[in-house]
């Protein structure tokens, strides 16, 4: 029985390629550059395609597909593939949500306590021979606000691990979230959740509805003593705003995962030392990989065997 062919645009590890070989007829294309070619000599006879959140899948791209079936997202994030036009014709959407949360959550943690404490600083210090009674004290995180925008799944296990530290729960989504932990402090506005917290994590997730969520106004309102993570999406901080900020201690700091201009570098915040930045990997770990892999696999086989998808996007 012939396998079903599989277009994949975003990077997958060799021994994953193989994985997903016991199953599909695998056209591997990474390189958005190679993409329209392959898709032109190709795509005809593609069924499935394995893309990400920031990469996504568009309108023209599906239509040059017309067997397509099904377009799945490695992780949770979906806001690139165009939805109208993939319902439209009728093609099933899945994402990988639930398979990478407690990585990001940890490395939303490990952001915060970097930025707050300010150990890139403290270590590259200690490294050059300064010892403690030359550098800055530093703010602890224990017995702090911290401000959660999106209170998702993962947003609720930032919010588990921040309870370890004894920090006080508020949040943001478009509305209360149905059964919250009782404690947790509903806004229904960013920009007030923001005078209210000392520590704002981002985890909603990107699109339109969220651009510059946390504009200069937000950040005017965390204010000189106040911290920003970002584990979301680039595209729901103003870079520039951020920027200013950063430069004129109108915050404190920050800790990114996620930027505008990915997967190029945030060319308005590499001079300065109050922020720290990670090349979006909150997600990636062996095992969130391997979860995510297998949720794809089980999204997949259940479409084509007729039993639909495991975690379709809403």
């Amino acid at each position: 029985m012939n396998k079903p062919l599989l277009l994949v645009i975003t990077g997958v590890s060799g021994p994953n390629r193989k994985r997903l070989a016991e199953h599909f007829d695998v056209l591997y294309v990474p390189d958005a550059a190679d993409r329209p070619a392959a898709i032109a000599e190709r795509g005809p006879a593609v069924k499935a395609v394995l893309t990400i959140g920031v990469i996504g899948l568009t309108a023209a791209e599906m239509d040059a597909m017309p067997a397509l079936e099904l377009v799945c997202a490695m992780g949770a994030g979906y806001e690139l593939i165009d939805l109208a036009h993939a319902r439209q014709r009728g093609i099933a959407v899945a994402n990988g949500s639930g398979t990478n949360d407690d990585s990001v959550a940890d490395h939303a943690m490990g952001l915060l306590l970097a930025a707050v404490r300010g150990i890139p600083q403290n270590d590259r210090a200690c490294r050059d021979g300064v010892w403690r009674d030359q550098v800055a004290l530093r703010p602890q995180v224990a017995r702090r606000r911290l401000g959660i925008v999106g209170l998702g799944t993962i947003g609720l296990k930032i919010a588990r691990r921040a309870a370890a530290f004894d920090m006080t729960i508020g949040y943001h989504n478009r509305s209360p979230r149905e059964g919250a932990p009782a404690g947790y402090t509903y806004f229904d506005s960013v920009l007030a959740m923001a005078g209210w917290t000392d520590f704002l994590v981002v985890a909603t997730p990107g699109g339109p509805a969220t651009k510059h969520l946390v504009d200069a106004e937000v950040l005017q309102a965390l204010g000189p003593l106040g911290f920003l993570v970002n584990v979301g999406r680039g595209s729901v901080v103003d870079t520039e705003a951020l920027a200013s900020a950063l430069r004129e201690g109108r915050i404190a700091g920050a800790g990114l995962d996620v930027y505008e201009s990915e997967p190029n570098p945030p060319k308005a915040l590499i001079g300065l030392d109050n922020v720290v930045l990670t090349p979006h990997i909150a997600g990636w770990s062996p095992e969130a990989n391997d979860a995510s892999l297998k949720r794809f696999i089980d999204n997949a086989l259940g479409h084509f065997a007729g039993r639909g998808v495991v975690s379709p996007v809403p």
